[in-house]
């Protein structure tokens, strides 16, 4: 019973992965992009846990879902895509 579990999220994860590309690849909001794409990063670490390779899983929280999003953040900030952010 207890691997009938562990299959069950996993392919709820995968799904959530599926949904979450489909999703940032059609939102028009730059914002909600980076936003689903945290989400992404944060589910891929946990499959990686899943698959037994923790090196991976701690790497991808890092820089896929903390440098990553930084950048992305930083980069719509100096391009002024997010509001409040225009100077002058």
């Amino acid at each position: 019973m207890n691997m009938s579990v562990s299959i069950i999220i996993q392919l709820l994860l995968v799904l959530f992965l599926i949904i979450s590309a489909i999703g940032v690849s059609v939102v028009k909001n730059l914002f909600i992009a980076v936003i689903i794409f945290m989400g992404y990063s944060s589910v891929m670490a946990v499959i990686w846990v899943f698959l037994q390779s923790p090196d991976l899983a701690i790497t991808e929280a890092a820089v896929g879902a903390g440098v990553n999003s930084v950048l992305f953040f930083l980069t719509l900030k100096k391009v002024h895509a997010l509001k409040g952010t225009r100077e002058g």
